[in-house]
């Protein structure tokens, strides 16, 4: 069993340590015997998705993002092209404004996005960090994490999280947030999410062995503590609910 990771721009959209859900997506897969080939690219490189099966990009600076919308525009037709072939695809922070159709900065010019979806992204002067524990629309457990953004993004019709018990959403406190249609996924939530979150990764593993038409196994590998570690992150932020 063989499989092809795409991260893109690591070096400039890994502004919380994302890197580290390429790693445990990789480390979780190699377990179950799959041979897995991950390729970096950054913004001098052509991009290829001709044969990828996950596709991931994490948050950066405003500024690093606009520079990704720039160097990535000639292969938005790819990118969309790669999610019409069922390929798994993952934006983290605010990566995820770039699935839309565009992103508009403080200053009022417009970015096209890539186009994966419909909804529009709006900077704002207002900077929105904390934690989050948001209500999935695709698992059943709650998901934990860590948001930072100064946007709003309006029109998402579908979105990952269903409300934030704590945390600020697409555009609105304690809203829907994030972005999913069929094996596209988007969140503002930064940083090594899956790590935080381990039904949040059995999902990734699952859409992928049904990409491919693999047998899914019963039950996945788990990290030493992951479970542990999430359970008691739960349990602090949800402390924090009023």
């Amino acid at each position: 069993m063989e499989l092809t990771i795409v991260h893109l721009y690591p070096d400039s959209m890994s502004l919380y340590g994302e890197y580290a859900n390429v790693a445990v997506l990789r480390r979780h897969l190699e377990t179950m015997g799959v041979e897995v080939t991950v390729r970096n690219y950054t913004c001098e490189d052509t991009l290829d998705f001709s044969d990828a099966d996950f596709i991931y990009m994490g948050a950066g600076t405003e500024n690093r993002q606009k520079a990704v919308l720039t160097a990535a525009a000639p292969c938005a037709d790819a990118l969309r092209a790669a999610a019409e072939k069922e390929a798994v695809i993952l934006f983290t922070g605010n990566a995820m404004e770039t699935l839309g159709a565009s992103v508009t900065d403080v200053s009022g010019r417009v970015w096209p996005g890539f186009a994966l979806a419909e909804f529009t992204t709006e900077e704002t002067e207002r900077r929105t960090p904390g934690d989050v524990v948001a209500v999935p629309a695709l698992w059943d457990t709650p998901a934990v994490g860590f948001m930072n953004k100064c946007s709003l993004t309006r029109g998402v019709t579908s979105p990952l999280f269903r409300e934030l018990p704590l945390g600020f959403g697409n555009e609105a406190e304690h809203g829907a947030e994030g972005y999913v249609s069929g094996n596209v996924f988007g969140t503002h939530l930064t940083g090594p999410v899956l790590v935080k979150n381990p039904d949040f990764l059995d999902v990734m593993i699952r859409r992928l062995f049904a990409r491919k038409g693999w047998e899914i196994p019963e039950t996945l590998p788990v990290l030493p503590h992951g479970r542990e570690a999430y359970a008691v992150t739960l349990r602090e932020l949800q402390g924090r609910i009023k």
